[in-house]
């Protein structure tokens, strides 16, 4: 039995109220925590200081790629009871499973390099503790909650974060002033700038994140029911479709609130930023010392939180190399994500540059993304692993549309960088 399905009770048939449905809200905004990260912040902003509206259409377009992958991989976790680790092991040949989680792994640690930075560079911001001692801080504080707390306290704090993060940032719109006729077409109308590309894939990577996917089929096992009833297992999944949908929206809020706050503060006035800690020191003539703290304040919730979901999906992932679900009182999750954590932050000891650490560290994302897009199509698409629930043909051919699309843009990425 996995470690924490039954958290809601293993004989619970849920009622089609609003307390029900609201209760099921939580896993889908911790894997919003996943794209309002650090590396986030470094993309968006670089975006929206460089090229002001223009590239609101990418957190648009990867927004609702991130619905359909994130639906469709949640589905997974409902129907099967095992994460998308675990199935790879099951249902690929070891050479491939092993291969496809081995590329999951280093882009696991390659996000958690951006969670860890920008909480450091929050720390920087706030104390002026050196980005080294500052990313020990934020790893040790992030293991600190991770082995001391319970999943279900873990969701509580996280979404209390997610929620100071989107208030911060309502707050500072208030305080610029946004030319939102140039907003909506931002979000609406394709446009690629020349030189936009590593920016443009940034971003993708920054919402659209491999781990993301491992997380939320993991995670979703929290709110599991009597799965041997069909009518629960289908309420369920309507359940989830309303958790993941509100908390995808409101990610892209949050995201896209990062473009136009950059495009409002800096790209008018030529301003292009290339550090976090650059962006918040404009703030202060510009927008006053509070926003410039609150600024900071968000950045280290994002840091750490981010941090703790990175930790889940590493732990998750290196469980299923082995077979097993998540769990830390296993011996393989502990070590999963001791080692992702620990060797993300030996990684910030080597970079010279954190601010392109994280823009790097986002396009390394989006490179992985589509090996671990083909792994959820083959497996939610198979009759052998998902019974009656497998992809119908319109959804099958959505999710390889999408598949294609990510492989595309990644490889007009390696033609603008050769």
């Amino acid at each position: 039995m996995h470690w924490f399905s039954n958290l809601m009770g293993p004989n619970h048939k849920p009622t089609l109220g609003l307390k029900n449905l609201l209760k099921y809200i939580g896993p889908g905004l911790l894997v919003t925590v996943g794209f309002i990260d650090p590396g986030n912040w470094a993309s968006n902003i670089a975006a929206g200081s460089a090229y002001g509206y223009v590239l609101l259409w990418m957190v648009t377009l990867s927004t609702i790629m991130l619905i359909v992958l994130q639906h469709n991989v949640a589905h997974l976790g409902i129907v099967t009871g095992d994460c998308l680790a675990e199935s790879a092991v099951k249902h690929l040949p070891k050479p491939l499973a092993r291969f496809t989680l081995g590329t999951a792994i280093l882009a696991t640690i390659s996000t958690s390099l951006a969670e860890i930075l920008g909480g450091a560079i929050a720390l920087q911001m706030l104390f002026k503790i050196p980005i080294r001692i500052g990313s020990v801080i934020i790893l040790a504080l992030t293991l600190w909650l991770m082995f001391s707390n319970s999943y279900g306290r873990l969701e509580k704090l996280i979404i209390g974060f997610v929620s100071v993060i989107g208030l911060s940032f309502l707050y500072e719109l208030t305080l610029v002033d946004v030319n939102w006729p140039a907003a909506i077409s931002g979000w609406t109308t394709i446009i690629i700038p020349d030189g936009s590309m590593p920016i443009i894939m940034a971003v993708l990577g920054a919402v659209v994140m491999p781990h993301n996917l491992f997380l939320h089929s993991e995670i979703i096992q929290s709110r599991q029911w009597n799965l041997e009833d069909e009518s629960v297992i289908k309420k369920q999944l309507k359940y989830e479709f309303f958790d993941t949908l509100f908390s995808m929206i409101a990610g892209w809020g949050i995201n896209s609130a990062m473009i136009i706050l950059a495009a409002a503060t800096f790209f008018n006035r030529n301003f292009v930023v290339t550090e976090l800690s650059q962006a918040q020191e404009m703030m202060i003539p510009l927008l006053g010392n509070g926003a410039a703290v609150i600024f900071a304040v968000a950045l280290l919730f994002s840091g750490i939180s981010s941090t703790t979901t990175a930790g889940i999906a590493g732990g998750s992932i290196f469980a299923g190399l082995f077979g097993e679900p998540y769990d830390l009182k296993d011996n393989h999750t502990k070590f999963g994500v001791a080692m992702i954590l620990i060797l993300a932050t030996l990684g910030i000891f080597l970079i010279s540059d954190p601010f392109k650490g994280l823009i790097y560290s986002q396009m390394l994302l989006s490179v992985q993304l589509p090996i671990t897009v083909v792994l959820q199509v083959y497996l939610t698409s198979s009759e052998k692993v998902m019974g009656s629930y497998k992809n119908r043909m319109s959804t099958r051919i959505v999710l390889i549309t999408i598949a294609v699309i990510l492989t595309i843009l990644n490889l007009m990425l390696l033609i603008s960088l050769v």
